[in-house]
């Protein structure tokens, strides 16, 4: 399940929970090409919760929509991944060192507030 979270305009925030749609991750798509197109840096907030399964079957549509963004990595700053499960903040810190120019932070529940004001540039 998907939902877009409110953040600034230059900031995509959403959280996920359970089982990961196609239609997720179309709105996720939609929400980085728009912002893409009216900002020349944007920010990701992604909050998940009891992260249980993707559909399988969307990924190839969704790696075909996803691959032009790889040459526009250099518009992306700040990403801050907050997760309950361990290996979802482990996946964000590999996703990090796989994309050394994009600034990753992975974060506990706990954590997420701080990581909502990172996100958005805003000074603890």
């Amino acid at each position: 399940m998907l939902e877009i979270l409110d953040s600034r305009d230059d900031v995509i925030a959403i959280k996920m929970s359970h089982k990961i749609t196609g239609a997720d991750l179309e709105t996720t798509m939609d929400c980085l090409v728009e912002a893409l197109a009216k900002h020349e840096i944007i920010h990701v907030f992604v909050e998940t919760e009891a992260i249980d399964g993707i559909e399988i079957s969307a990924l190839p549509s969704h790696m075909a929509r996803a691959m032009p963004l790889f040459g526009k990595l250099d518009r992306f700053g700040r990403v801050a991944v907050v997760a309950d499960q361990a290996w979802v903040r482990l996946e964000s810190r590999l996703e990090s060192a796989l994309l050394p120019n994009i600034s990753y932070r992975a974060y506990t529940p706990e954590e997420r507030e701080q990581a909502l004001a990172w996100a958005c540039g805003i000074s603890p």
